[in-house]
């Protein structure tokens, strides 16, 4: 029996509890913790929600701007305001540690538990977007995470009729163990619509509706908290199983709720289940709430109290109910074909009461288990890595030489990091929903909103190796490359997520990356004004064969006012002059040209001027803005010369070529072609608007040359490059899929 389990120290040390977390647990309930209340304990204050390694930092970034309605961790999702009486809700969370064991459920749940925490503030998801890292596919376990993961997030997606519409795909060795799977959703609101994840009112109803209780993901949140290994096959029952059908009632469900008003507060049983959701809204609410498991509705036989209130099992919520209303509530629940149930009601007296058979299982103070509330708060120790410096300062001048410079272009647009992958964005639907404007292949997706003028952009963003080289430069050069893919559209960047994915944070040279990196986001998006809305820390991305590249995922939200002025990132018609905005640095550090080529990660991330990077963007948005601009396309992996080629090919259909000259100087060549020097756009233009725009240029003090013109098929970069758009195109479109099947047919 459950009350027979006797609670002691090297119990809670096996909860992954510390000592001196459990001597606090002690003196909060002036008694020894029941062996269900030592559960609720060990999933509330586990770093997965928690935050008590991060949290210090993360206070540290920019929370609020003009646009924004509630400020990070005050909601399931962040709010931003984008007129019209609308808002915009949107969020990014990891699945890393699920997709590790169970690849295809753990990216499916990822999906759906991103997607709640959407409609739980009343709007309704238009789109799902993702970063997904992988180790080489040359190794087979490599290729079954990806395969299994592209599966999942395709699959659920699909069938929940949200469309995926953006994303990033990278490779690389130190993501073999441990994959990052980063999952975004973004929807729209009515201002007055809203809905809070708060419990109040004593006296209100607690109602649970969605899919039974089971013993998938129980302690979910405790395995997302602790360093992959050989034992982490075994914890398969920490990964959630999840049913798409299901979720779709959820989404129409909530959202009726929310429009007939007898909602007080709702939220989604993510991490943690119905302990976190229950004490994370009394503690909003800063009320008490009382539930009684034996009203849970459960899908197996003979579960403990320790079992339902820590179960993860997907697709269900919970709902504080106006008292009296409850029948209405029920009703829109039964039109929906929900199971639900009354399973307690809101108190006074600021405590998370539970009873299971009779008998209180478990009596704590709700604020001692939330966020921001009684919950540990660490400042961890940070130390930079002692071969950081020689990794900076490694001679690069070897990989500078001379070569025959289409073979070097080939093989960048050939790599897994550049090349098209159709092979995975195709098993996505992108245009359900007809809101798609741009979707994936494009600098960042663009979604219309309906029955307004206005678009949304959105990307996802994050280059691991200048993380690692640079942790805080690398961090603000997410923040930046994000801005800029949002503003080759058109948009202007209004907000963002984060997703950070590190190493162990008790170790000082982790923490380092994750501390630097967080202060150089900050930096940059108080430059962008781009507030931080909300997101979500994923640590212990490691296993024995170390820890994963440093990875800061920026989830960026911009806004098109006129949807007709939206600008695409290919060439659109030859004759059109080709202008670049911005200059090119000796700035090889970190780049594709070094890792693909050469396999090497060395040398300092591009240094980052945050006014220029603003000054440029806001040039290229307000040529935009004039209607001069027929084209434009960031310039990042890769260099220019990739840059140059993916505007020729990215139009698969109607492929246009380029004749460039450029201006090499004291630069070498390696450098003048494959350099990734942050602040540079190219952009295509009618020959009449030319002067026009280097005239805007030079107002805004942004460095701008007219470097070459679009024509109808060759691609030529002065004596350097000449290639036909066939050879590219093959070497652009076919590489994953070639590289899916050799491997394959290699094993």
């Amino acid at each position: 029996m459950e009350a027979e389990t006797k609670v002691t120290l090297t119990l809670a040390l096996q909860h992954g509890l510390s000592e001196e977390e459990y001597q606090k647990i002690l003196e909060i309930l002036g008694r020894m913790p029941t062996y269900a209340e030592l559960g609720v304990f060990s999933v509330m204050w586990s770093e997965h929600c928690s935050y008590k390694n991060s949290i210090a930092e993360l206070k540290k970034l920019p929370r609020s701007g003009p646009r924004t309605l509630k400020e990070a961790g005050e909601e399931n999702a962040g709010l931003v305001d984008i007129g019209h009486g609308l808002a915009v809700a949107f969020k990014i969370e990891s699945h890393n540690h699920p997709c590790a064991v169970e690849p295809y459920q753990g990216a499916a749940t990822g999906v759906g538990g991103i997607m709640r925490d959407i409609f739980t503030v009343g709007a309704r998801p238009i789109a799902s977007l993702d970063s997904l890292h992988f180790g080489p596919l040359e190794i087979p376990r490599n290729r079954f995470l990806m395969d299994g993961v592209v599966r999942g997030i395709g699959d659920y997606g699909n069938c929940l009729g949200i469309p995926t519409i953006a994303g990033e795909v990278i490779f690389h060795e130190g993501y073999s163990a441990n994959p990052i799977i980063n999952c975004m959703a973004l929807g729209v609101v009515r201002k007055d619509r809203t809905a809070s994840a708060v419990a109040k009112g004593e006296g209100n109803s607690v109602i649970m509706f969605g899919s039974r209780t089971g013993r998938d993901g129980i302690h979910g949140a405790t395995f997302a908290s602790e360093e992959i290994s050989e034992e982490s096959e075994s914890k398969r029952s920490s990964v959630q199983v999840g049913d798409p059908f299901s979720e779709k009632l959820l989404l129409e469900a909530t959202l009726d709720l929310v429009k007939s008003g007898v909602l007080i507060g709702i939220q989604d049983m993510g991490a943690a289940g119905i302990t976190c959701s229950c004490s994370e809204m009394a503690a909003h609410g800063k009320s008490g709430i009382e539930i009684d498991l034996d009203k849970v509705p459960l899908r197996e036989e003979g579960m403990t109290a320790y079992e339902i209130l820590l179960s993860e099992s997907q697709e269900r919520m919970l709902a504080i109910v106006e008292k009296g209303r409850e029948e209405e509530a029920e009703k829109i629940l039964s039109r929906w074909e929900l199971l639900h149930a009354r399973i307690g009601r809101v108190t006074s007296d600021g405590l998370f009461r539970v009873f299971f058979k009779g008998e209180k299982v478990c009596e704590i103070p709700a604020n001692d288990l939330a966020l921001g509330g009684g919950t540990p708060v660490y400042h961890r120790e940070s130390k930079r890595p002692p071969d950081l410096d020689a990794v900076n300062a490694a001679n690069l001048a070897p990989y500078r030489q001379e070569r025959d410079w289409n073979v070097a272009l080939l093989g960048l647009l050939s790599s897994p990091n550049i090349c098209d992958k159709s092979w995975v964005t195709e098993q996505y639907d992108g245009t359900v929903r007809t809101n798609t404007v741009l979707g994936p292949g494009s600098d960042a997706a663009l979604l219309w909103v309906k029955d307004t003028d206005m678009a949304l952009a959105m990307t996802t963003d994050c280059n691991p190796r200048f993380v690692y080289l640079n942790p805080r430069r690398g961090a603000a050069l997410a923040v930046a490359e994000a801005a800029r893919n949002v503003s080759c559209t058109g948009a202007k960047p209004i907000a963002i997520t984060n997703c950070l994915n590190f190493g162990n944070p008790y170790k000082p040279e982790s923490f380092y990356f994750f501390k630097e990196a967080v202060a150089g986001m900050g930096e940059a998006c108080r430059v962008f004004e781009t507030p931080v809305t909300g997101g979500n820390v994923s640590f212990y991305n490691e296993a024995e064969e170390g820890s994963i590249l440093p990875t800061p995922v920026i989830g960026m939200v911009g806004l098109l006012e006129d949807v007709d002025k939206v600008v695409r990132s290919h060439f659109q018609e030859a004759g059109d002059r080709i202008i670049l905005l911005g200059r090119t640095g000796p700035d090889l550090g970190g780049s594709e040209y070094l890792h693909h080529l050469h396999g090497v990660l060395a040398g300092d991330a591009p240094p980052l001027d945050l006014e220029l990077e603003k000054r440029t963007q806001s040039c290229l948005r307000e040529a935009i803005s004039r209607g001069w601009v027929r084209s434009a396309h960031d310039c990042s992996e890769g260099g220019l010369a990739v840059a140059l080629a993916e505007c020729c090919i990215l139009d698969l259909h109607n492929p246009l070529g380029a004749r460039v000259t450029l201006e090499r100087g004291e630069l070498s060549t390696t450098d003048l072609l494959f350099a990734e020097t942050p602040s540079r756009i190219v952009i295509s233009l009618h020959p009449k608007h030319v002067q026009d725009l280097l005239e805007l240029a030079a107002s805004m003090q942004v460095p701008a040359d007219e470097i070459g013109e679009v024509v109808s098929n060759r691609f030529r970069i002065g004596d350097w490059i000449e290639l036909d758009l066939e050879k590219m195109q093959k070497a652009y479109y076919e590489a994953l899929p070639s590289l899916f099947s050799k491997a394959s047919a290699a094993e």
